[in-house]
């Protein structure tokens, strides 16, 4: 373990981090410049339960008070728009892995104070796609919040069993009927709080889902944590 620091120790004096958005002096681990990172568009008022942006603090959003979804709570960090959206495309369809660290470093920063959930379940990609795509850009922000918030991370107590179309272009009531059935839950959730990790939460279709899924198995609370909110 000493070695382990001291090469570290190394290589960040032989190759000093660069900022992922402007390329000058970054920081270790958010490879990100002060600058930078205070011109993020962070999410100021979310709704607590789904995370949708409000003008000002409340309780919940009207969308949530008239039809609680079947999570609990939900932590965003960003809008989905400049320059997120970039670092997340670079990351999804480019397979750049630091936007996905620094989404992952982040992410646990944010939730340093938060309540611990028994397990970090990501949100799975069906076989074939992850086949695809070679990685599950959910699985790899996950990989670093457990690690850093130490909190164990079981990737197989959710699995996508249906392949569905792209949720793109279709409306919430589209997108709910498009994920009907499109996941299974191991026994093994019966009792504990999951938190599920997700990139970017459009509808929240996918995540509610998900949650509904896993509490049919026994889960008794469901929290979503998403690096950024549409």
């Amino acid at each position: 373990m000493k070695v382990y620091h001291w090469l570290k120790a190394i290589q960040f004096h032989l190759l000093p981090p660069r900022c992922l958005l402007c390329g000058g002096p970054g920081r270790k681990p958010l490879d990100l410049c002060l600058a930078c990172e205070a011109e993020l568009p962070w999410i100021e008022h979310p709704c607590p339960v789904c995370a949708r942006p409000l003008p000002t603090a409340a309780p919940a959003c009207g969308a949530c008070l008239r039809r609680p979804p079947p999570f609990e709570r939900t932590v965003a960090l960003w809008h989905y728009q400049p320059p997120v959206d970039h670092l997340m495309t670079a990351a999804k369809y480019r397979g750049l892995r630091p936007p996905l660290r620094l989404f992952g470093e982040c992410l646990a920063r944010r939730l340093d104070s938060a309540p611990r959930p028994d397990r970090l379940v990501p949100v799975p990609l069906h076989p074939r796609r992850l086949r695809q795509r070679g990685f599950n850009q959910s699985l790899e922000i996950a990989r670093v919040v457990g690690q850093r918030l130490e909190i164990p991370l079981q990737p197989g107590l959710c699995r996508r069993i249906r392949l569905t179309p792209p949720q793109q272009g279709l409306s919430a009531r589209d997108r709910r009927r498009n994920l009907r059935g499109a996941f299974a839950a191991d026994p093994a959730v019966r009792g504990r709080h999951v938190a599920l990790i997700d990139d970017v939460m459009t509808t929240g279709a996918t995540v509610a889902e998900i949650a509904l899924t896993l509490k049919r198995a026994g889960v008794i609370e469901v929290s979503v944590w998403v690096i950024a909110r549409a």
